[in-house]
């Protein structure tokens, strides 16, 4: 069987139990592939005469650019043509750093088309990360947009350079992208793609060291990202926005690959930063049907008066950190409609979610997608259905098709995560017994308490139910009697000022919701540092609170339980 066919196979039969995850999940085999360009094999033959909109991007002033399927393919052989009159050739890895604007996904589809190694970057990126991405991911070429392109002034290299729009201070060296709109809209491969060839080349986001270069094949993401097809509830004919910068694997999730698997337009909204009103308003305006965002997002939707926007969407779902089940409820209340959770990682595509169909459990993770097997190990390792707490791992036995090929820069690591008997991906869950996960923590975030174990999600997710908390981050702060307690950043609601009165109020709505172990002790209103692709960075709170201790200080806005003597 062919590779497009093979795919497609696949793909309907999760289109036909989207409602029957029982049926799903029992039933889905991932496709046996050996020669496999998505591009080519899939999109393409897709989009031939096919007029429906396949990306549709709104500015910040209303402008927008409509294009077909048929008009992307077309736009992308052209682009795929030029790309290799540049010197673009099979396996040459070319960073990508584009805003959400038409070249990216023109680009995108060409460098498929090419073979080409693709590694995206976001423009919030310094000339010293550029650095370190052109020299340990050995880019033979850059595509960016102008503002970008002057960060590159002191990055080193003979790395071709070809620049969208107009604007660079130094144009000499650089190629107009706008050239490959006069290459020709005909494309022929230079042979065939192998299924298992390299295609895309992450940066993690470095949350706690140094980013490591995650590698994905023509398989692995293309093909990979049915299982979040799954798991959004995607349609043909579908609008779907998914709130994502360029440059990170959620972006390939979910404002590339599982839209147009389904046969959905994706629909992106331009905007210099994040505006809740402006957002909620293009819903609207524009019939978006599904909408994706991270938990930072939805905290921010909230803040808004949901009830006066008459949204027409039908899924909504949320990646990138656990859902807190106060924002699930509230966005229930106000639309009728239930924000599904799903979980992954660069290394992998959406592994354990709420599908569609299926009851939510509010603050629970879900279970695990069609292609995966996922187990619990314990502290030794093992595996079993009595392992109801431990660290979430996938079984290589057999492997599924979205697991990375590997760390380009790491092998060793590559060869301990991937040659064993499961993958384990360093976050800690519990199961209940009807099979839903739900979230504990990173391994490395969850602490001990006068030997009780705490998980920050459990607290963070009760703070945030407090009427003046948008955000909240939850460290073990070093304590003499009890090792540590738990210590909780918060970022207060626009309006509420720092003080002693609200750490007050927070203090008792802690006693009120919390176990004795488990209840907040310290407070600090501040600002959350995060990586950026919006992360929070627990470990540098956890480093300051170790270098504090020591010192003996605590913050400006920082107070203790044990500074107030009138609790009940």
């Amino acid at each position: 069987m062919d590779g497009g066919r093979a795919f497609l196979e696949a793909r309907d039969f999760l289109i036909a139990h989207r409602d029957d995850y029982a049926a799903a999940y029992a039933g889905f085999r991932w496709p046996v592939l050996d020669r496999f360009n998505w591009a080519l094999d899939y999109f393409d033959v897709y989009a031939r005469d096919n007029d429906r909109p396949a990306l549709w991007v709104v500015d910040d002033e209303g402008v927008e650019t409509k294009l077909s399927f048929a008009e992307l393919a077309a736009r992308s052989n052209r682009v795929a043509n030029h790309l290799r009159s540049c010197g673009v050739r099979r396996g040459d890895r070319v960073l990508v750093m584009l805003p959400n604007v038409a070249p990216l996904w023109e680009v995108m589809l060409g460098a498929i088309k090419l073979g080409a190694v693709v590694s995206p970057a976001t423009t919030l990126l310094s000339s010293a990360d550029l650095h370190d991405r052109i020299a340990r991911g050995e880019m033979r070429h850059v595509i960016a947009d102008a503002p970008s392109s002057r960060r590159f002034a002191e990055v080193p290299g003979t790395y071709t350079r070809i620049v969208v729009g107009e604007g660079v201070e130094d144009a000499a060296g650089w190629r107009p992208f706008a050239e490959a709109y006069a290459a020709p809209a005909t494309f022929a491969p230079d042979g065939p793609t192998q299924a298992d060839d390299p295609f895309l080349l992450y940066f993690t986001s470095g949350t706690t060291a140094k980013p490591k270069m995650v590698l994905h094949t023509h398989q692995s993401y293309p093909v990979g990202h049915l299982s979040t097809m799954y798991w959004i509830g995607l349609r043909e004919g579908d609008v779907h926005l998914n709130v994502s910068s360029p440059g990170w694997a959620k972006h390939a999730w979910s404002c590339f690959f599982a839209p147009w698997n389904a046969g959905a337009a994706i629909f992106i909204h331009q905007l210099p930063r994040f505006d809740g009103q402006k957002t909620l308003a293009a819903l609207v305006r524009h019939g978006v049907t599904t909408l994706c965002a991270p938990p930072t997002v939805w905290r921010m939707l909230i803040l808004e008066d949901l009830r006066s926007y008459p949204v027409k969407l039908r899924e909504l779902v949320s990646a990138g950190e656990p859902l807190n089940p106060e924002v699930i409820t509230q966005v229930r209340e106000a639309w009728g409609l239930t924000v599904r959770d799903g979980y992954g990682q660069t290394e992998t595509t959406c592994q354990i979610g709420n599908p569609p169909g299926e009851e939510v459990k509010v603050g629970g993770m879900g279970r695990p997608l069609p292609g995966y097997r996922i187990d619990l190990l314990d502290a030794e390792g093992n595996a079993g259905p009595e392992v109801d707490e431990g660290e979430i791992a996938i079984r290589l036995d057999p492997r599924p098709l979205p697991l990375m090929a590997g760390y380009l820069d790491h092998p060793e690591t590559s060869a301990r995560l991937l040659g064993g008997s499961h993958y384990r991906t360093s976050d800690v869950a519990t199961r209940d017994a009807d099979g839903t996960f739900w979230y504990v923590g990173r391994a490395d975030d969850v602490f001990k308490s006068s030997d009780y174990r705490i998980s920050p999600f459990e607290l963070e997710s009760a703070l945030i139910e407090h009427e003046s908390v948008a955000e909240a981050a939850v460290v073990p702060s070093p304590d003499p009697i009890r090792l540590s307690v738990p210590k909780a950043y918060v970022v207060l609601k626009p309006g509420v000022e720092p003080s002693p009165a609200a750490a007050h109020a927070l203090f008792r709505f802690s006693r009120q919701r919390l176990a004795p172990f488990a209840r907040i002790r310290r407070i600090e209103f501040a600002e959350l540092p995060k990586t950026i692709s919006g992360k929070i960075r627990r470990v540098q709170l956890r480093a300051m609170e170790e270098e504090r201790h020591a010192h003996g200080v605590r913050g400006e806005h920082e107070h203790w339980e044990d500074d107030f003597t009138d609790f009940d």
